[in-house]
This record gives structure tokens, C-alpha cells and sequence, in this order.
């Protein structure tokens, strides 16, 4: 509901006006500010509400979680053509989804994003019915070679808020494609690039 404040109205003799009477125009309106002012904190305060309860994806080795691979991941430097690289462009996706830049999102998709099934649009459109979107990627498997073509599987566990509050937990795998070394490939067709999502629905950690 929306409040209103009044103002004290000035009173004014037929007669020469009271000495007491000295409220200027720049009080007036200092006030009037003071009041909204008072409405803005009040409306802002009471939209908020309460803060939701954070997300709990299942862990490391719990259902609807990654695998417990205890071996560190190495932070050398990696090639982009590598299992890593793959991983890192599953990394790249889901960062760019969880900040709303799904168009940037949609072209790691093979065929510039036409590998995904939808139009730019549709695909962005498919992520509006959630306030927030997160990933965890796992380590990626061994690259498979053959014919001039590899691809490589990358695990990950997606997670995500609708807006009406509830959690969403899924678990699954991403697989990528890109072409090889070979005679007319160009530096596109050789990045990795998403060929398929498989994502199934999981639970969250226990006890959640």
C-alpha cells in the first residue's frame, strides 16, 4: 500500500502574518524530501524479504553428485585442443548462462549453435523461468580419435533456483566434438564445441 504524508498547512490571518509563522518554501520541501525519503527505505525494506536458502548440490561420491576423484587437476597450462580444453569450454557455458549471456552461451554449441536444436531465441528463452544458474565440471575423460574427428565427455552437475524459489539439481554429462589436423579444416572446426547434454534430474546433498 502506498503511504502518504501531510504536511502541516500554514495558517494565514487576514491581518499582517504571525512572527511565529516562518516556514520558508526550502523547508517545506526539505521535509517532503525527508518523508519520501522515509517511504523509499520503508518499500525497499519490506520488498526484500527474507533471503533464500542456498543451494545445496549433492557432493563429491553422494548421490546426484560428481565422482570422488580425489586426484588433484593440474593448473599448468593447457592446450585447447586438449581433454582440459574441452572442460574448459563446459566451464566457459555454464559461467555465461549463470550471467545471463546466453546467446555467448548458445554459439559454443556446434555449427554455431545450431547443434543445440533451437534458435538463439528459444534458447535463451529456456532459461528465463530461473533467478539463478550454477555448474560444477568434473574431470574430463580420455579423448576419442578417429577418422580426423574427437570428441571427449565431460561430467557435470548442474543446479539452479526458479523464481519461484524452488531448487532444481541435475547430474549428467556434456559431450564435445572437433574436427582434427586434417586438409580443409579451419581454426573453427577445430575448437571443441558441444555436441550433445545429458542431464538428468538428482538430489540434492542429503539432509536437504
Amino acid at each position: 500500500m502506498r503511504a502518504f504524508f501531510v504536511l502541516p498547512v500554514l495558517s494565514i490571518a487576514a491581518c499582517s502574518p504571525s512572527p511565529a509563522a516562518n516556514n520558508t518554501a526550502a523547508d517545506i520541501n526539505a521535509a517532503a524530501a525527508r518523508a519520501q525519503a522515509d517511504v523509499d527505505s520503508y518499500a525497499a525494506n519490506n520488498a526484500a524479504g527474507p533471503a533464500p536458502a542456498p543451494l545445496t548440490p549433492a557432493g563429491p561420491g553422494q548421490p546426484g553428485g560428481l565422482a570422488d576423484d580425489r586426484t588433484p587437476l593440474s593448473e599448468a597450462p593447457f592446450a585447447s585442443d586438449s581433454a582440459q580444453g574441452a572442460a574448459n569450454v563446459v566451464q566457459t557455458y555454464y559461467a555465461l548462462i549463470g550471467e545471463g549471456k546466453y546467446r555467448q552461451a548458445w554459439v559454443l554449441w556446434g555449427d554455431k549453435g545450431a547443434e543445440s536444436g533451437q534458435s538463439a531465441e528459444a534458447f535463451a528463452a529456456s532459461f528465463a523461468k530461473y533467478s539463478e544458474y550454477h555448474a560444477n565440471v568434473g574431470s574430463p575423460g580420455d579423448i576419442d580419435a578417429g577418422a580426423g574427428q574427437r570428441y571427449v565427455t565431460v561430467p557435470v552437475q548442474a543446479y539452479a533456483r526458479l523464481k519461484n524459489g524452488t531448487g532444481a539439481y541435475w547430474i549428467g554429462s556434456v559431450v564435445l566434438h572437433r574436427t582434427g589436423d586434417i586438409n580443409g579444416a579451419n581454426a573453427e572446426d577445430k575448437a571443441w564445441r558441444i555436441k550433445s547434454i545429458d542431464l538428468k534430474v538428482a538430489p540434492p546433498a542429503k539432509g536437504r
